[in-house]
């Protein structure tokens, strides 16, 4: 959210914190200093150009199972191959699960990494969108001393158009649909962390509807309809010329902390990061990407009218306005499911929903952007914290894994028709070619065009680097 200086429990303007949240969805201003700014303006000057302009990520929260999807084992027991069947791909040699079935007919644009590991045990994506994979395991809010993710770190080095956030995070923040089981809850993962909190993203909103109840909580979801919003859509659009002029002192409260800054340049930098501030707040088209209606129907159709197919296609339009940074969360409504955490009824929550939805986003996302000739300046990237169990348990599930997990990554310049590594026969640990969360980042991070070994200072101004020791897989990288 807005967070203003000083103590004052509303902003100047009247309006309290929590509408500030609604109004910008932005957290722009915490944490700002001097040696912060001048950092990320001589990181940003030394930025090459990458072959993604963006990243658009899929977060399959709750941890997919791998072998039951992407590397499926149908020569092992029955206790540890399942009950799916797998299908041949586009990609000669690979098979994939016979429920994805559209998406077997894009593998060959596609490089699939089977084999990454670590041992941070939390349902949150931290891990793969940090790089930093020794967090606190059960972690269930985001901290401060958490590390930037890759959509902060765009943020900090001045990516993207200046009108429009770097980073957008839909449909919802990770954790909003759990608050009724868990007051609170924010999970980790895309946050500015030790950056500071106004580089984190701007979370879009949701109020999803369910067409039936459950007949068990958590283990048989639900599928959400509706659409991602923008904070105060409509609002926004209605305040006059001299709301919005009188918004700016919200920006100029910054001024505070660099009273005893004397060098010029250096205020003129503050005044710029002032000046951009503002203009994603009031931005035009940041509400505009949000505006489906603008879609055909056939279009709507093929991503799927439910929350997750919304906002898969709000994040094609967040790309093409340039927004570096999209990710996109499988959200866990409470007991209604709908998440990737399958302790119980593992086959059936992927048979009749889970598979069925990423069958259609995804090949309607790779699809849309190759229509559009987007694909190639754009990395999509499908993954989940962890991997699960490789023997299916006495409820027909499988428990938490992160010995073992996937990602696929297509566009923005990866190979195409790539599988790296291989894993034991029970698909438990990697066999060949161990990749960590900081490997997989750095690989994001250097298709952007950013070192992945650059520092950012944390909370003790010590250099931390972005990616964690992690170093980009040459082998996945066209």
């Amino acid at each position: 959210m807005l967070q203003i200086l000083g103590q004052r429990t509303e902003l100047c303007d009247g309006v309290t914190r929590r509408e500030s949240m609604r109004i910008g969805g932005l957290s722009l201003f915490a944490g700002m200093t001097l040696p912060r700014l001048l950092a990320a303006s001589e990181a940003s000057s030394v930025r090459r150009e990458g072959t993604a302009k963006s990243v658009i990520l899929f977060n399959l929260l709750g941890g997919p199972s791998h072998q039951d999807m992407f590397d499926m084992k149908p020569d092992a027991p029955a206790e540890i191959r399942g009950e799916f069947e797998p299908i041949a791909t586009s990609l000669p040699g690979l098979q994939i699960c016979e429920h994805l079935p559209t998406t077997a007919k894009w593998m060959h644009k596609a490089s699939l990494i089977r084999t990454i590991t670590h041992s941070y045990n939390a349902h949150n994506p931290l891990a793969m969108m940090t790089g930093f994979d020794q967090g606190e395991n059960g972690q269930l809010a985001a901290k401060a001393t958490d590390p930037p993710d890759i959509g902060a770190v765009c943020q900090y080095l001045n990516m993207g158009p200046r009108e429009l956030p770097g980073a957008v995070c839909l449909p919802c923040y990770p954790g909003w649909g759990e608050a009724t089981m868990y007051p609170g809850i924010r999970r980790p993962g895309p946050y500015g962390g030790y950056l500071g909190s106004q580089y984190d993203p701007l979370f879009s909103v949701c109020d999803p509807t369910f067409d039936r109840e459950p007949s068990r909580a958590y283990y048989d979801p639900v599928r959400p309809m509706g659409e991602p919003q923008m904070p105060s859509v409509g609002e926004l659009p209605a305040m006059t010329a001299n709301r919005l002029d009188r918004r700016r002192s919200l920006v100029s409260q910054l001024d505070d902390q660099f009273k005893t800054a004397s060098d010029s340049g250096s205020l003129e930098r503050m005044d710029g990061f002032q000046q951009r501030a503002f203009d994603m707040l009031t931005s035009s088209e940041t509400r505009r990407a949000f505006d489906l209606s603008e879609e055909t129907e056939e279009l709507r159709d093929r991503y799927g009218r439910h929350l997750i197919g919304s906002s898969m296609l709000v994040a094609r339009r967040l790309r093409e306005r340039g927004v570096p940074f999209i990710s996109v969360h499988a959200e866990i409504f409470g007991r209604m499911g709908h998440s990737y955490d399958m302790h119980e009824n593992n086959f059936g929550m992927l048979k009749n929903e889970n598979l069925p939805v990423l069958d259609m986003v995804y090949p309607a996302l790779i699809s849309d952007l190759e229509e559009r000739g987007l694909l190639d300046t754009t990395l999509v990237v499908v993954m989940g914290e962890m991997g699960r169990s490789p023997r299916v348990n006495r409820n027909a599930g499988r428990d938490h894994w992160p010995q073992c997990g996937f990602s696929l990554l297509t566009g923005g310049g990866v190979k195409q028709g790539m599988v790296f590594g291989s894993t034991d026969k029970e698909a438990a640990y990697p066999a060949t070619d161990p990749v960590s969360p900081g490997d997989v980042v750095a690989t994001i991070y250097h298709l952007l065009g950013i070192d992945p070994h650059m520092t950012v200072p944390d909370l003790q101004n010590r250099p931390v680097a972005i990616a964690h020791g992690g170093n980009p897989i040459r082998d996945v990288i066209a």
